[in-house]
């Protein structure tokens, strides 16, 4: 098997893992509002707008158990989801633009380094990139965040459907160019689409295998 292939055990092992009761268990705004560390928890990360929060309702095949927003910077605190044990989901604020002041930005900003720093319980981020646009300058803070932290990510390229084949193999290359300098850089780069339905099952399968690792 090679490093990009999942067998048809994995996929289905994905499947189940998050067809499972999903429950949302915590919201924290602040450092001090986490609550206490257990399981193992997979966070996604990135740009506001990006949409993580689309890409979670499509794992878990829930239309609403993430908030989706047409307003760039409505998810304001970390969102922890609970699955199948010892499986929990963090739902992060995206950083970069945001329909917010630029206090609340800046503290909710700390906050998302502040958690990459410190849970020891974090197994994986993964970072999500809109396939339209490829790395940005305000990726770079939370990539050294998580390089100086050890803390292993996954780049998931998102509204991968609405690039043409040409640009998003360009776009994959590219990123998958910057990301091999990085040391906390997991090598397999995964194009999605939470609309339409492509590489979900092959993210599923990514967290069964990383949970399969860890002895989850």
């Amino acid at each position: 098997m090679t490093e990009t292939a999942f067998t048809d055990a994995e996929l289905e092992t994905g499947r189940l893992l998050f067809a499972g009761d999903w429950q949302f268990t915590a919201a924290a705004g602040t450092a001090a509002a986490l609550p206490p560390m257990q399981g193992l928890e997979i966070a996604f990360a990135g740009r506001s707008n990006v949409g993580k929060s689309s890409l979670i309702n499509a794992l878990t095949g829930r239309n609403a158990l993430a908030r989706t927003s047409r307003t760039p910077g409505r998810t304001q605190e970390l969102i922890f989801f609970a699955g199948r044990p010892p499986l929990m989901m963090v739902d992060m604020p995206g950083y970069g633009y945001a329909a917010a002041a630029k206090g609340k930005i800046k503290t909710w900003t700390a906050l998302i380094h502040s958690y990459l720093r410190g849970r020891a319980n974090l197994a994986r981020v993964y970072l999500l990139i809109d396939a339209r646009h490829g790395l940005k300058d305000t990726d770079n803070a939370v990539l050294d965040t998580l390089d100086e932290a050890a803390v292993s990510f996954q780049v998931v390229l998102t509204k991968a459907d609405a690039v043409k084949a040409d640009d998003l193999a360009s776009v994959v290359a590219a990123t998958e160019a910057a990301i091999r300098k990085r040391p906390a850089a997991h090598p397999l780069l995964l194009p999605t689409s939470a609309r339409s339905g492509p590489g979900i099952p092959e993210l599923r399968a990514a967290v069964a295998r990383l949970l399969a690792e860890r002895g989850g």
